[in-house]
């Protein structure tokens, strides 16, 4: 039987014929905005991608990631044949991946399980390759336009901020930032504040948003409500439109306080940029560094007070180590908080209010 043979027996048109398969499909947690009814039809060829823009895309070969988080958060296996539903977006993660929206609707990778697909070029060692992924097609609206994260991100006046917004940034990707944000939050919920929470760079995964709500944040929103799946390569100017419109979103909210991660290292482009414009622009009220080790948070502390920061406390996987700690701490001159002490009301209201201003950058 034909397809239009198909169509005349069941009535479907190609639109509903699209929103079947969709609804069949495999759907990413950096999807979870979307409203697929915006789409009417999809394209193979003839365009070339953007960065955010949806595609449903059919698995051709298992690597690194096996597994898709859905808009629910949960990690559902993934098989060849699949038919998932993700969005372009580019990838900076020295554990893992470099990659980068590539400049055609070819095979490609996913590249992060929440739902990011990309063409990699170059891995960490000690993973596998990326899975590799074929285009079915790209969503596109009635009008021609290509359905993109950006059509569904929040707008919020980004003059509106809690009263207080403390940033969580880290030496590497794996110093311990997530963990930290997680036990600011619950420390500071105990102590009776409202407390929210926000990714505000990184690669698109609910898992950061899970923790912190499970620390106790009354909401918590990251930059795929903003309309990204990744940041890495965004500009400046719309960094700070992201930030503004999620501080916006908890200042809405009735948030008393906000607790924001900022992804990767001060190394990281898009983390350094995002650091200094905020601090020029007044958005962050105190900043804790994570560190992964005492070398990693006396450069990382350094960095920061060369640019007239300086760190609330000291925190992240270093912590874990009393030696490593009492190192850091000299190194630093600054206090290093452990789990614990960011779990306690009182320390931690101790660490987030307290004083830096006195204090002499180095």
């Amino acid at each position: 039987m034909s397809i239009h043979d198909f169509t005349e027996m069941t009535g479907l048109g190609r639109a509903d014929r699209l929103h079947s398969r969709l609804a069949a499909a495999k759907r990413a947690f950096t999807t979870r905005n979307v409203d697929f009814a915006a789409a009417t039809r999809m394209v193979r060829s003839g365009r070339r991608p953007e960065a955010g823009d949806v595609i449903l895309a059919r698995v051709t070969q298992l690597g690194q990631h096996r597994r898709i988080e859905n808009v629910h958060g949960r990690r559902g296996d993934l098989y060849v044949g699949d038919e998932i539903i993700v969005a372009y977006g580019n990838r900076y993660a020295p554990d893992q991946f470099e990659a980068y929206v590539p400049e055609d609707l070819g095979p490609c990778h996913l590249v992060a399980g929440g739902g990011v697909a990309a063409r990699a070029t170059c891995r960490h060692t000690g993973i596998k390759p990326a899975t590799q992924i074929e285009v079915i097609g790209a969503l596109m609206r009635a009008d021609g336009r290509a359905l993109n994260l950006a059509d569904f991100a929040i707008s919020a006046p980004a003059r509106l901020r809690p009263a207080k917004v403390i940033a969580v940034v880290g030496s590497s990707m794996n110093a311990g930032k997530t963990t930290t944000v997680a036990g600011i939050v619950h420390g500071l919920t105990r102590a009776g504040f409202r407390v929210g929470a926000a990714k505000l760079t990184g690669t698109g995964s609910g898992g950061d948003l899970w923790s912190m709500r499970d620390a106790g944040a009354g909401l918590a929103v990251d930059f795929t409500d903003a309309g990204h799946a990744s940041t890495f390569g965004v500009a400046a100017d719309e960094l700070g439109r992201v930030t503004g419109a999620l501080l916006a979103r908890l200042d809405e909210a009735g948030m008393d306080i906000a607790v924001v991660e900022i992804a990767d290292g001060l190394l990281q482009g898009e983390t350094a940029a995002l650091i200094e414009m905020g601090h020029a622009k007044g958005w962050f009220d105190g900043v804790v560094f994570a560190a992964a080790d005492a070398m990693g948070a006396a450069f990382g502390c350094a960095w920061l007070m060369q640019r007239g920061i300086v760190p609330l406390a000291v925190s992240g996987l270093v912590s874990a180590s009393p030696l490593a700690s009492r190192e850091a701490a000299r190194a630093t001159g600054i206090s290093v908080a452990t789990l614990g002490d960011l779990r306690d009301p009182v320390a931690v209201a101790r660490i987030a209010f307290s004083d830096t201003s006195q204090q002499v950058a180095a």
